[in-house]
């Protein structure tokens, strides 16, 4: 019989119930499992106070872990992390620690508060179906969906190299393609022991219309990021196959409720393809389509993914005039991403499973904050 995930909230919870005993144990049994990760005598008696009845269900059907640290990959400026996770299927997925320090810069043209911190950008599928030509991730095909704890097992694993405050769902898959089991995992994420706040979370998507218009219902305060891409349909159908399913049109309706219904701005992705989105033209069709939104537009230099690559990196001449077009003709908040990772296929769509040397860490220095951009 296979264990399952402690974290794996619905079917702890279930069985519990089932049993007569108070869910109120559960965050407990977590906080034991969380400190117990690199301890592989643990096991579930450790917990002491558990009603008796508990333990004969912990032993039987759940793991403390059922992944496990694979191999941990450092940028040569030990900024990035990424750690190759094994499931315990046998399946790869990857998450990456991204550090910050949140003082560097200005906000509103004062300094910022605050000081270091870690970012972990979580995958949700292993691979991805959506078959976005500009991500590693797409190469992959889609396998299968993981499960609401093993989810939350990355934020485990993360906690334990550097303290995780912020969460950005980025990573390997559409987030909105494995909804309950993302829905279930925030939740696990947003109580104890782990009291995450809500906006320090961020869930990335491709437009999933349907899972857009329930969203801030299941999980009401979270940081919504759209994979945009492209000002216009029939760019975006040549990028990101997907779009064909999700007009542009009906898109921005759902944008426009869900803003309506959340009070909160909404985060524009928009990866930087020379020659395809990044000209002028581009950036005031993309100034006119957001005109009545919250919004901030997050540029993003494209990583390459292999020499084979059909995309090249837009220049930082044609970044810079895209993000003045939005920021002076259009008053759009606009901020360009820092390339981080990029030496161990951690950046933006670089994540694909592979198995690279591992690097040396030559300096440290932490980045100006951009994840944390105050939604």
């Amino acid at each position: 019989m296979t264990l399952k995930s402690i974290f794996d909230a619905k079917e702890i919870r279930a069985e519990f119930e089932a049993a007569g005993i108070n869910p109120s144990f559960i965050p407990i049994i977590w906080k034991h499992a969380i400190i117990s990760n690199n301890n592989d005598n643990f096991e579930w008696n450790h917990i002491p106070s558990l009603p008796s009845a508990a333990y004969p269900i912990l032993y039987s059907k759940f793991k403390p872990l059922t992944s496990s640290l694979h191999s941990l990959l450092h940028s040569s400026d030990q900024v990035t992390s990424k750690l190759l996770i094994k499931l315990q299927n046998g399946a790869l997925i990857e998450a990456v620690i991204m550090r910050y320090d949140t003082r560097l810069g200005k906000y509103n043209g004062k300094p910022r508060p605050g000081g270091p911190r870690s970012t972990l950008c979580v995958s949700s599928q292993v691979g991805c179906k959506m078959g976005c030509k500009f991500c590693a991730t797409g190469t992959m095909g889609f396998k299968n969906n993981l499960s609401s704890g093993e989810i939350v097992e990355q934020l485990v694993h993360a906690s334990r190299i550097s303290s995780i405050r912020n969460i950005v769902f980025m990573g390997m898959g559409e987030p909105l393609n494995n909804y309950a089991s993302l829905v279930e995992a925030i939740r696990v994420m947003t109580g104890p022991p782990f009291q995450l706040s809500p906006k320090r979370i961020t869930v990335s998507t491709v437009g999933i219309i349907p899972a857009i218009n329930k969203l801030h219902n299941d999980v009401p305060g979270l940081n919504l990021a759209v994979s945009l891409h492209a000002p216009v349909q029939d760019i975006r159908c040549q990028i990101m196959p997907a779009a064909r399913a999700f007009p542009l049109e009906k898109l921005m309706d759902a944008l426009q409720d869900y803003q309506k219904n959340s009070q909160q701005n909404i985060m524009i992705e928009y990866i930087m393809l020379d020659g395809v989105n990044d000209e002028e033209q581009h950036a005031h069709q993309l100034g006119k389509l957001l005109d009545t939104f919250q919004v901030v537009v997050n540029l993003i230099p494209f990583n390459p993914i292999g020499s084979a690559s059909q995309f090249r990196t837009s220049n930082e001449h044609r970044v810079s005039r895209f993000q003045k077009i939005l920021r002076g003709t259009y008053s759009i908040r606009t901020t360009v991403r820092k390339q981080m990772g990029q030496d161990i296929s951690g950046a933006c769509g670089q994540l694909v499973v592979n198995q690279p040397d591992k690097r040396s860490i030559e300096k440290s220095s932490l980045l100006t904050d951009i994840e944390d951009l105050h939604l």
